[in-house]
């Protein structure tokens, strides 16, 4: 009896192409900077897609970020779609590109390590997949780290001379421009700056300051419109009385790049009469000190409880959230697009604090909404921890309910007054 044996051809098992990413940085968001950041970017897409075995993921890229793990959105995206098993390995340029503090950047490269994820480092030809690729890369980051910490002193020192002979670091602010070293007055954006200091002490407030000049059509000197917070700096700042004063922050090490206020950590430098004021300096003390007025009038005698609408409430409109504000006839809760620059730029409705409550009261317990959006025509649309949705009307308020109690006296007085020239005619 004969056999017969039959030869079978196996395809060829391909290997599995090796999914790799790039990790670019620039750390000044200066346009040459940018440029170069582009540039990585183009490099990095090419070279991946051209590689036999490689599959492209992607380039991530931070702009003008300090080197450290947390401050980088990217960065951060990246190691997110590492543990979310997208990434096999990583490509970039140097060891201070990815981290200039050796801690982190052992930990991360440790991290991508047991999820066996490997790093390369071009300009140090450090890869480590590699058996002496870690011990290599922790002297090298060492190194690096060091670098960063003597170009921190190294501008540490030129910002203290400069600070000792009354220059600052840096100046930017509305009503100047620096012009050949120094200091000149812009006169249209002077006015602006009168303007303020004049209203906050004719007994405007800074939102309704900040309302009038965008409703005026100014900008600051970054182009944008005015929040309170920018009325409030110009408002603080000593620099309009033509004198400075220096070093009033601080950096709080050359790795976290966190920015402290002065407290007394460091020397302060006063220069005086370094260029033109826009305001006197009685003026300027005068603006602190009913400041100061204000603050001490309007501050709470207590500490305020959240509400339980804080974060709820969203305007159907513009898409803002509402917010608590105490008025002449009771607190309501108002659109913040509304409130800020006015009824032009979106036409929502404050709502009295008591008929939302009223209302909600109608949906169920409070700590069952999850969200409210506030429509036109006084209607609250709830959404329920179960998912579920709920519409409801809420009521205007009568005439008698709006009434304050000084309106009532002084509607009465005018009664009074009028039967009063009545007898006497």
């Amino acid at each position: 009896m004969s056999r017969t044996v039959e030869q079978i051809q196996f395809a060829p098992r391909m290997p599995k192409p090796l999914r790799v990413a790039a990790y670019a940085r620039v750390s000044s968001g200066k346009d040459a900077m940018l440029h170069s950041l582009a540039a990585q970017v183009d490099h990095y897409s090419t070279y991946i897609r051209h590689h036999h075995g490689w599959e492209y993921v992607g380039v991530y890229a931070d702009e003008a970020k300090t080197g450290t793990r947390d401050s980088r959105e990217n960065f951060q995206r990246m190691l997110t779609d590492c543990r979310a098993g997208k990434i096999d390995h990583i490509i970039t340029k140097s060891i201070s590109r990815f981290s200039r503090n050796t801690v982190t950047l052992l930990e991360t490269v440790r991290e991508l390590k047991e999820l066996g994820i490997s790093v390369y480092f071009e300009e140090q030809s450090i890869d480590t997949a590699t058996a002496d690729g870690e011990l290599m890369l922790s002297i090298l980051a060492s190194y690096a780290q060091e670098e960063s910490l003597s170009a921190s002193e190294n501008q540490k020192w030129r910002v203290k001379r400069n600070f000792e002979e009354g220059i600052p670091w840096r100046f930017f602010m509305l009503g100047y421009r620096r012009e050949n070293g120094k200091l000149a007055i812009v006169p249209e954006e002077a006015e602006i700056v009168r303007s303020i200091f004049d209203d906050y002490l004719a007994g405007k407030g800074v939102t309704a300051i900040a309302k009038r000049l965008n409703e005026s059509g100014y900008a600051t000197q970054s182009g944008c419109v005015f929040h309170k917070s920018a009325v409030e700096r110009i408002l603080r700042n000593y620099a309009y009385t033509g004198d400075l004063l220096l070093q009033t922050k601080f950096r709080e090490n050359h790795l976290s790049k966190v920015t402290r206020k002065n407290q007394g950590e460091l020397p302060r430098y006063h220069a005086s009469d370094t260029h033109e004021a826009i305001i006197p300096l009685e003026t300027f003390n005068a603006v602190q000190a009913e400041i100061r007025r204000r603050k001490e009038k309007y501050a709470p005698t207590k500490p305020q409880q959240p509400s339980p609408f804080t974060g709820l409430v969203t305007c159907a409109i513009c898409g803002k959230h509402y917010r608590r504000k105490t008025t002449a006839t009771g607190p309501v809760w108002i659109c913040s697009t509304y409130n800020f620059y006015g009824k032009s730029y979106c036409y929502s409705k404050a709502i009295p604090e008591e008929k939302l409550i009223q209302t909600a009261a109608l949906v169920g317990h409070t700590g069952e909404i999850t969200g409210i959006t506030a429509h036109n025509d006084n209607l609250l649309e709830f959404t329920l921890k179960d998912g579920t949705n709920a519409v409801k009307r809420w009521q205007d308020r009568s005439r008698a309910e709006s009434w304050t109690a000084e309106m009532r006296q002084a509607a009465g007085e005018k009664t009074r007054e009028r039967k009063q020239r009545h007898a006497e005619s």
